[in-house]
């Protein structure tokens, strides 16, 4: 989670050094949910951060993946011809854009819908003790 950045952008970028924050703190939430069940509050609001972040990444691979040759190469090999080989959509370029998606789309929907989930029935729970 974030070496992309590091190999487009350098070691001085600021957003893959903190990416994996959020990454660790879901990890985090997954270990809370083993060892302590899914009723702890604090697992259903660590989970989706690493749910996120990796959707977040899948869909930067899939900007990556789809950009054009004449913007790669401008944006990360200015130095080189506008229609260099470096920007060429490769099978890999292909496969890694689909994976990225079907990754991404997955890891959302079950981010999404965990945390909703949990978040309902926190709130079916605290009407029933209102009720009482």
């Amino acid at each position: 989670m974030g070496l992309h950045r590091f190999y487009l952008y350098g070691l001085t970028d600021t957003l893959g050094w903190l990416l994996p924050v959020p990454t660790a703190l879901g990890l985090y939430g997954l270990e809370r949910v083993q060892k302590l069940g899914q009723d702890d509050t604090l697992s259903w609001l660590l989970i989706p951060l690493l749910g996120f972040t990796i959707a977040g990444c899948a869909l930067n691979a899939i900007v990556y993946g789809l950009m054009p040759i004449e913007k790669w190469n401008a944006k990360f090999n200015p130095t080189a011809d506008e229609l260099a080989a470096a920007g060429r959509t490769q099978w890999g370029t292909i496969i890694g854009t689909a994976t990225a998606l079907l990754l991404g789309t997955t890891v959302l929907m079950a981010s999404l819908v965990f945390s909703l989930q949990r978040y309902f029935e926190y709130q079916i729970e605290a009407a029933r003790l209102i009720s009482q």
